[in-house]
């Protein structure tokens, strides 16, 4: 039985999976920060409520003439700044509404409808800004969205340049839901990096590789044409036929001076440049 037990503990462990492995190449992942879907990122507002004036009379006593004639204690209890968080939400919901709306009475239409859902939006994006832990808010706001955005998906099937008009009027952009969902995850995510990775020392490798030719280039003709010239000289020494022609060897130079000619205008061109950065 001891012997069994040494055979057994003398093989390699080979499928034990290390778990601390530590790589050597230069890649972290980070996990994406995850947008709550109360966001304007994530809702598609891309802008804000305007900013409110604390001494604007409320909307329904603007044309009281016996509101004009009191004093300011009086007309202090009927300015917005002074008046419940609802009164405030109701005139920008007032407001947002009057610049789509149809007509005076119109408050059933669709884009009526979508303006009273954005100005609710607003107004509670940014009072979660001041009260992230708002559970109920939270809710209204997350249902608010989700009914605007099936508001806008039946209108952009219905009447497309209506659905870009009101996108447009309100600020907001449209982001229709996924064919397909596709969950990021840390092992797809380090072979695309890892892939980049390579792919990038690949192609820097390369490049050396390639301007260490480019360096050869020059000394390689010089001695290229000096061989041509003493192998041609030595056929016609020994008398036999004559592989290497005088044009091979005058084409050769003028490879060679072709190529001194665009190495020199690279090299001024390129301290022309250095000059001009330098002063």
């Amino acid at each position: 039985m001891n012997k069994l037990l040494n055979i057994v503990h003398a093989v390699p462990r080979q499928f034990v999976r290390d778990y601390a492995f530590k790589s050597d190449l230069k890649i972290k992942w980070v996990r994406p920060e995850k947008i709550s879907c109360i966001k304007p990122e994530k809702s598609g507002d891309l802008a804000k409520l305007p900013p409110l004036n604390p001494s604007e009379i409320l909307p329904d006593y603007k044309d009281s003439k016996e509101l004009a004639n009191a004093d300011d204690t009086v007309k202090s209890m009927f300015m917005l700044g002074n008046n419940p968080n609802h009164m405030t939400t109701r005139y920008y919901r007032d407001q947002m509404i009057k610049e789509v709306q149809r007509h005076a009475q119109d408050y059933g239409s669709m884009e009526a409808k979508l303006a009273r859902l954005t100005a609710l939006i607003r107004r509670y994006q940014s009072h979660m800004e001041v009260h992230p832990r708002d559970k109920m808010i939270k809710v209204r706001l997350k249902e608010m969205i989700d009914k605007r955005k099936k508001f806008l998906k039946y209108l952009r099937r219905w009447d497309y340049p209506r659905f870009e008009w009101i996108l447009e009027k309100l600020d907001l952009v449209y982001k229709p839901p996924p064919a397909k969902f596709h969950w990021i995850t840390r092992k797809e995510s380090l072979q695309k990096l890892t892939d980049s990775y390579c792919e990038n020392i690949k192609n820097e490798r390369l490049e050396a590789y390639h301007k260490e030719l480019q360096e050869q280039q020059i000394p390689f003709l010089e001695e290229a044409i000096k061989k041509m010239i003493f192998v041609r000289q030595e056929q016609i020494d020994c008398d036999v036929p004559v592989t290497v022609t005088e044009e091979q060897i005058e084409e050769a130079r003028k490879e060679l001076a072709q190529l001194q000619e665009t190495r020199d205008a690279a090299a001024a061109e390129s301290r022309k440049q250095s000059d001009e950065t330098f002063h």
